[in-house]
């Protein structure tokens, strides 16, 4: 008996739904050719139904997102909505009440897609970022004195305790094993100035790494020297564990050297949970309607979803039809600039599959 998936699918803004169309069709292609079957349910969460309604996200929806085996998202942003109400009401919501304390960032570099990297190839451009995701800055702690006047303070904090820490930190090491390529897991941080958070982190990384991981080599790289590394030398880097905000810069670094937001894709993960899956880039609004938005970085982070669910022939089968799309029919990246239109360009993906 075939093994069959829930997944819940929110389509989102902008060019959001028009890539989780092609997202979609890829995953069917690959559910057809591997012998499972994907059961979808869509849910309109987004700005045009804020706008319409006043509500960012049904107070029952984490609960009722919880239930799937995982979930696929196309984009989240509306040029009509204040920046912030979106991203805060329904990302950063859902990642925190459904625990998704990782953040997954391949970052790959696949043939045919040009980097703005001087000499550098595909044998490159291929690690991960392990980022904390539910931690640190991104939990609002602080707040404002005396708004507005001369005198005004505002104030927020970096924020962890050790079981984030710790949690974040044996999934980074699991994954460089499972992964095993180099074997290095390098930590990201700035221990010289964030004397009490870092100094934290760098503790846990290595009291775990020597316990439990001593066939997985340690590395350390302050966040500035992270960042010209990437630039310079990324071939030295095999997977990165970092906190939520070193991880939210480099990761976007990692995705312009891998060809742009065209390509790169995420997970959000609970690896005991319910994970969400989602194409880096936004919304792309003055996009929208004109079938010229690039999917692949959605059909990636259906690629992602796979993987994540067991499914890794079909997920390998998939990455092996981008990278053939990618180095044999795609003039470019960019939006408008392929070649082939939005939906061509799934249509090629999934006859790969």
């Amino acid at each position: 008996m075939s093994q069959t998936y829930n997944i819940a699918v929110l389509p989102g803004d902008g060019t959001g739904p028009e890539v989780v169309v092609e997202g979609v069709k890829v995953l069917d292609a690959a559910a057809a050719k591997f012998g499972f079957k994907l059961n979808y349910q869509y849910y309109d969460f987004g700005g045009d139904r804020y706008l319409a309604t006043g509500e960012v996200l049904p107070e029952n929806a984490p609960t009722e997102l919880g239930t799937y085996d995982a979930i696929f998202l196309g984009a989240i942003g509306h040029p009509d909505v204040k920046p912030g109400i979106l991203e805060k009401g329904i990302l950063l919501k859902l990642r925190f009440e459904l625990d998704q304390y990782i953040n997954l960032r391949p970052v790959k570099l696949f043939p045919g897609v040009p980097t703005p990297l001087k000499d550098k190839g595909p044998e490159h451009i291929d690690y991960v970022v392990v980022r904390e995701n539910t931690g640190g800055l991104y939990t609002g702690i602080g707040g404002f004195t005396m708004k507005g006047t001369p005198d005004e303070v505002a104030v927020q904090s970096m924020v962890y305790n050790r079981k984030q820490v710790e949690r974040a930190v044996r999934y980074a090491f699991e994954y460089t094993r499972k992964r095993n390529k180099k074997n290095t897991l390098a930590l990201c941080g700035k221990t010289n100035v964030l004397t009490y958070v870092y100094d934290l982190w760098e503790r846990v990384f290595h009291e775990v790494g020597r316990a439990d991981f001593p066939d997985i080599k340690r590395e350390y790289y302050h966040v500035d020297a992270t960042c010209m590394w990437m630039v310079k030398n990324p071939e030295w880097f095999d997977v990165i564990v970092t906190g939520n905000m070193f991880g939210d810069i480099i990761t976007d670094l990692g995705a312009i050297t891998q060809g742009g937001m065209g390509i790169a894709a995420g997970g959000n993960i609970n690896p005991f949970g319910v994970s969400m899956f989602e194409p880096i880039g936004g919304s792309a609004p003055k996009y929208t309607g004109l079938g010229v938005i690039n999917p692949l970085a959605a059909i990636c982070s259906g690629q992602m979803m796979l993987d994540h669910l067991g499914e890794t022939e079909a997920a390998a089968a998939v990455e092996k039809s981008v990278m053939y799309v990618t180095a044999n029919k795609l003039k470019g990246m960019g939006a408008g600039k392929m070649g082939h239109s939005t939906s061509q360009v799934g249509d090629m993906v999934a006859e790969g599959v």
